[in-house]
C-alpha cells in the first residue's frame, strides 16, 4: 500500500513538470523596420493564463498603444489521443523614431505564482522604407509629398500637419457692392479634406450693420465641390439673407471653430498594413468678408420710407354701407420681393369724423433664392362718427429699384363713401345740443324750509378732510417714486436686462420643454442655446455677438458665480452645441439637459453679481 502511494505522488509531480513545462512565453519582434514607420511587437503565452504583464521601454521607439490582446485555443486527435493548446497574444504598437541598431528588453508575467520572461531581441531601424510606401514621410519638404485628397487615407497620415488649405471656413457673398437695405446672400460653408469627427464654433461671425433673415439649414457634410484645383468636402453651417442699414464699407467679422480631423497611423502588420485612425483638434478661423453699400440716391421722394426691392401695393374696403358708431375695415396689401419684413405701416388719411384704432399688421415672407419675398397685409379699423358724405384719402407707396436704380411711385385708389345714421344714434348732434340749452334755460323754484343752518362747521375742521389731505400727500410721494425709478430704469439699460434676464430665460426654456415633449430634437437644442446664450448677454451686459467660451468663463468667475456653475453651463453649451451635428439623441438626453440648465439658471440667481 505504502509502495502504491509513493508510485502515485512520482506521477502526480511528474504530470506537474509537464504541464508547466508546456508553458511558453516569447516575443515577435520585426527585424528591421523604417524610421518614421509604425510597427507592432507581440508579445505571445502559449498554453497557460497569465497576470501582471510588464514590458520594458526600449529607447529610440515610441510606443502609440497597447496591449491589444487576442486569444486562441485548438484542438488535435491523433490515434484516437486528444490534445490542446492555446495561445495569448498582447500586442504593442510603437513608432520607429532614429535609425539605430535597439534591444528590445525583456517582458516578464506571471503564470500559477511563477514568472516567465521573454528574451532581449535587437531591432534595427534603417533610414528609409524597407519595401513599404507606408514609412515616414517629410511634411516640411512639401515636394515629394502626395498632397491631402478626400479618398485617398494613405495620404492622411497621422504624421503630417493639417495645412491651413486643407480645413478651412469660408463666408460667401452673393455681391460686392450694393445698395442699403438691398437683400444680399451670405452663406458660410465649411471645406475639408479630413473626416471631421467633431465641430464647436467658439466665436460666430458677428453681422454689424446688417439685419438678418436666417434660413433654416441642418449642417451635412456630404457635398463634394472643387475649389482653386483640390477637392473637397463641404457643409453649410449658416445661410441667411441680410440687409445693410447703412452706407459704407461694411464688413462681417471672422469666426472662430474648434474642429477634430480623423487621421490615420499605417501599422506594418508584416504580411499587410492596419489603419488605425486617430483624431487631432485644430483651431480654424474664418475669412472676414466686407462689402460696400452705396446710399440710396438723393433726393428721396416724399412718401418713402425705407422701402428697396420690387413691390406692388393695393387697397380695398370692406362692405358697402357704413353707418355711424359701426366699425368698418380698409385693408391695405403690399406684395414683392426685398426688405419687406421692414417696411413701415402706410399712413392713410382719414377724416376728422372717424375714430381710428391701431393698425393690425401681418407679414408672410420667405427666403426665395438669393432675396425675401412675401406679403404685408395692413386693416385699419375706423369708426365713423358723423352722418354725411366723406373722402378716404389716397396713398402713396414709393420703393427704390435697385436693378433700375429708380424710385417707383404706387399710388392706391381714394374711396368716396356716404355714412347714414346709425342705430345707436336717436337724435342728431344738433338736437343733443338743442334739447340741452332747454334743460338749462329755466329752473324750477326750489321750495322748502327758509330756515339757516345753525350748525355750520368749516371743512377744514372735520376729520375726514385731514385724512383726505394725508391719502392725497402720500399718492402723490408713491407716483413721484414710481416715476423716478421708471427714468432710473429707462437710463440703465443694463439693469433693465439684468432684471428681465431670468423672466426671459424662463420663457425660452419653457418653449424648449415643449419641443423636447413633442420630440423635436433641432428645435429644442437651438432654443436652448439661444436661452442660455441669451441669459448669459443679459446677466453680464454684453452683446450675443461678442460671446464666446472664453470671455463668458473668465467674466462668470471675475463676477463670483462659482467653478461648478460655470462649469455647469458650459458642459450644457458644448453638449447642445455637438448634438446639432451628430446623430439623434434620446428624449431621456434631452430632459436631462433641461433640467441641468433649469438648475444652473437658478444657481446663478441666487449667486449675487459682482460689479
Amino acid at each position: 500500500m505504502k509502495r502504491t502511494s509513493v508510485i502515485l505522488l512520482l506521477f502526480m509531480l511528474l504530470a506537474a513538470g509537464i504541464v508547466s513545462a508546456q508553458a511558453k512565453f516569447d516575443v515577435q519582434v520585426p527585424r528591421s523596420v523604417a524610421a518614421g514607420e509604425n510597427f507592432p511587437i507581440t508579445y505571445v503565452l502559449r498554453n497557460a493564463e497569465g497576470s501582471s504583464l510588464k514590458v520594458t521601454q526600449t529607447p529610440g521607439i515610441k510606443e502609440l498603444y497597447g496591449p491589444s490582446v487576442s486569444t486562441s485555443v485548438s484542438q488535435q486527435y491523433i490515434n484516437g489521443k486528444r490534445s490542446s493548446s492555446s495561445r495569448i497574444e498582447y500586442t504593442y504598437f510603437y513608432k520607429a523614431e532614429k535609425p539605430g541598431k535597439y534591444s528590445v528588453g525583456a517582458a516578464s508575467i506571471i503564470v500559477d505564482g511563477k514568472k516567465l520572461t521573454t528574451s532581449p531581441v535587437t531591432l534595427t531601424v534603417t533610414d528609409a522604407p524597407t519595401g513599404n510606401s507606408q514609412g515616414r514621410q517629410q511634411p516640411q519638404s512639401g515636394h515629394n509629398i502626395a498632397p491631402v485628397d478626400i479618398y485617398d487615407v494613405d495620404t492622411q497620415s497621422a504624421d503630417r500637419p493639417v495645412e491651413s488649405n486643407d480645413v478651412f471656413v469660408r463666408i460667401i457673398l452673393s455681391k460686392s457692392t450694393a445698395y442699403e437695405q438691398e437683400a444680399i446672400e451670405c452663406t458660410i460653408k465649411l471645406y475639408t479634406k479630413y473626416q471631421i469627427s467633431s465641430f464647436f464654433p467658439t466665436l460666430q461671425p458677428s453681422f454689424d450693420g446688417f439685419l438678418i433673415q436666417e434660413l433654416d439649414i441642418q449642417p451635412t457634410l456630404n457635398q463634394e465641390e472643387e475649389f482653386r484645383g483640390s477637392r473637397y468636402m463641404t457643409a453649410v453651417l449658416k445661410q441667411c439673407i441680410i440687409f445693410p442699414q447703412k452706407s459704407g464699407k461694411l464688413t462681417i467679422n471672422s469666426g472662430n471653430y474648434d474642429i477634430k480631423v480623423v487621421q490615420y497611423n499605417n501599422v506594418n502588420m508584416g504580411f499587410f498594413t492596419v489603419r488605425d485612425p486617430q483624431e487631432k483638434e485644430i483651431k480654424v478661423k474664418s475669412n472676414s468678408a466686407s462689402i460696400d453699400i452705396k446710399p440710396l440716391p438723393l433726393p428721396q421722394p416724399e412718401g418713402f420710407n425705407g422701402a428697396v426691392g420690387t413691390f406692388t401695393a393695393d387697397s380695398r374696403l370692406v362692405g358697402n354701407t357704413f353707418r355711424t358708431n359701426d366699425a368698418a375695415t380698409l385693408i391695405y396689401t403690399i406684395k414683392g420681393t426685398g426688405n419687406i419684413k421692414y417696411l413701415k405701416e402706410p399712413e392713410i388719411d382719414f377724416p376728422s369724423e372717424f375714430e381710428q384704432y391701431t393698425p393690425k399688421s401681418d407679414i408672410d415672407a420667405h427666403v426665395q433664392g438669393q432675396n425675401v419675398t412675401g406679403s404685408m397685409t395692413v386693416e385699419y379699423t375706423f369708426v365713423p362718427q358723423s352722418v354725411g358724405d366723406f373722402k378716404i384719402g389716397s396713398d402713396k407707396f414709393v420703393y427704390f429699384n435697385p436693378a433700375t436704380k429708380e424710385y417707383v411711385t404706387i399710388k392706391t385708389p381714394t374711396y368716396n363713401i356716404k355714412v347714414a345714421k346709425g342705430a345707436g344714434s336717436s337724435v342728431s348732434d344738433a338736437e343733443r345740443q338743442d334739447i340741452a340749452a332747454k334743460n338749462t334755460d329755466i329752473l324750477h323754484i326750489v321750495t322748502g324750509s327758509k330756515g339757516a343752518s345753525k350748525n355750520h362747521i368749516p371743512v377744514i375742521e372735520k376729520w375726514w378732510y385731514w385724512a383726505m389731505y394725508v391719502i392725497a400727500l402720500c399718492g402723490l410721494c408713491i407716483l413721484v417714486g414710481v416715476y423716478r425709478r421708471n427714468v432710473r430704469r429707462a437710463g440703465d439699460i443694463a439693469g433693465t436686462r439684468l432684471a428681465k434676464a431670468n423672466k426671459i430665460a424662463r420663457k425660452r426654456l419653457r418653449e424648449a420643454e415643449r419641443f423636447a415633449k413633442a420630440n423635436k430634437e433641432d428645435e429644442f437644442y437651438e432654443e436652448m442655446l439661444r436661452a442660455l446664450w441669451g441669459y448669459i448677454s443679459d446677466k453680464l451686459a454684453i452683446p450675443a455677438s461678442q460671446l464666446n467660451r472664453q470671455n463668458v468663463s473668465e467674466k462668470l468667475a471675475s463676477a463670483g458665480v462659482g467653478e461648478k456653475t460655470v462649469a455647469s453651463l458650459m458642459d450644457i453649451l458644448d453638449r447642445c452645441e455637438m448634438a446639432r451635428y451628430t446623430p439623434q439623441k434620446s428624449q431621456d438626453e434631452m430632459q436631462t439637459i433641461y433640467r441641468e440648465a433649469t438648475a444652473s439658471i437658478n444657481a446663478m440667481e441666487n449667486t449675487r453679481l459682482k460689479k
